[in-house]
């Protein structure tokens, strides 16, 4: 019964997306939109057609992990190095100005102090699922705005770990340092491991097997997920996890290759992504969250873009690509989705702040994606002169 049930989800959720797709693009609407829109409507708040979201929730992750993956083959290690110094800077001091920003706002709609903080902190990242799949990737992703971009994504993973590992280490009433320590100390380790091995073990078994696709394909898979649980293990993300296993690889022959096979399955895993995060949405909170949700997505929209446009423009970068970098990451990320489940379930805050954070993102992520299609260049844009693939 229970495959059954997974069955027929994922026909729902597929058929589904076909067709809303299909009007998406007729209309000239984002396709992204067509996802998460469906999520609402078969999920618990509305149509009730598909309860577990949960599982899907859990399966679709899997697709940020290969995005990730993916991101690490397209760069090269030295590249990396240099655009980290820069984008170091400007990712702590911007996670500054918005996590204050967000204290603000739920402080001056009375959110208790702690809750405020927590509701600052979610508003600190900005979506990779939404900045990457948008970014042309035979094009920006081996130019500087999409090196740059990818550096401040990964500076503004490193903080929200360090978050996560702060509330998952303050469950039980106590803060763990020796989690924090730890997740400190195997980024480092990972990552000379991982070129290690590349080198002695991984490259000579690709020529020697190289005329094998399909191994080839099992390998990458398998050396994907084996460094993304790695992470895990180790106190990091695995979304880290499979960024250093694809960085390591970057250099080698057999990248172009891989990143050309997983890319479909990548997608795949995408659309259930954005599935999940329509359906995990409880419409009934809206009315308490409405306003507040309103102005922290209205504030973050425009002080985003804005902010980071300001900073890189510190640091020698050109005005056109700072304000191209700021609107691709004008909007709310993931983590503010993780940071709202893990604060919840740890009672930290309510469930009308959960629900704030999620409304917030699930806002920023929408109006974002409107913003992004019309004004830059992306793989969907409505106008012909901005769609780059």
């Amino acid at each position: 019964m229970e495959q059954e049930a997974i069955t027929f989800s994922f026909f729902l959720v597929f058929t589904g997306a076909a067709v809303l797709a299909t009007f998406a693009l007729a209309t000239r609407q984002p396709i992204i939109i067509a996802y998460i829109a469906l999520g609402v409507i078969l999920g618990p708040s509305v149509l009730k057609l598909i309860d577990d979201v949960d599982l899907i929730s859990d399966i679709s992750k899997i697709g940020i992990v290969f995005l990730l993956f993916l991101l690490g083959l397209d760069m090269h290690p030295q590249s990396l190095l240099h655009i980290l110094r820069k984008a170091v800077i400007v990712g702590i001091l911007s996670c500054l100005v918005f996590a204050l920003a967000g204290f603000a706002i739920a402080t001056a709609f009375n959110y208790p102090p702690v809750e405020s903080a927590i509701i600052g902190a979610a508003m600190m990242f900005s979506s990779t699922i939404i900045g990457i799949k948008l970014l042309p990737s035979t094009v920006l992703h081996h130019k500087h705005a999409g090196e740059l971009m990818i550096g401040l994504l990964l500076v503004q993973d490193f903080i929200a770990i360090i978050i996560l590992s702060v509330l998952l280490s303050g469950q039980d009433g106590e803060l763990h340092v020796s989690r924090l320590g730890l997740a400190a100390l195997s980024l480092p380790v990972l990552t000379i491991l991982a070129f290690t091995l590349v080198r002695l073990v991984l490259l000579p078994t690709i020529a020697r097997f190289d005329k094998f696709h399909e191994y080839i394909f099992l390998l990458a898979l398998g050396w994907c997920l084996g460094f993304a649980e790695l992470a895990h293990v180790a106190g990091l993300s695995h979304e880290i996890g499979a960024f250093v296993a694809g960085v390591s690889l970057a250099s080698s022959p057999i990248a172009l290759y891989i990143v050309e096979q997983l890319r479909p399955l990548r997608d795949f895993f995408l659309v259930l992504f954005f599935f999940s995060l329509g359906a995990g949405f409880n419409l009934q909170m809206l009315p308490e969250i409405f306003w507040p949700a309103l102005v922290l997505g209205v504030l973050m929209l425009g002080l985003k873009p804005l902010t980071f446009r300001l900073l890189l423009g510190q640091v020698s970068e050109k005005k056109r690509l700072a304000w191209d970098v700021g609107l691709r990451l004008g909007q709310n990320s993931e983590f503010s989705l993780m940071i709202a489940y893990v604060a919840a379930s740890a009672s930290l805050i309510s469930a009308e702040a959960s629900h704030l954070i999620q409304a917030t993102a699930v806002y920023t992520f929408l109006v974002s994606s409107y913003i992004v299609i019309f004004s830059v260049p992306n793989p969907i844009a409505v106008r012909d002169h901005l769609r780059r693939d």
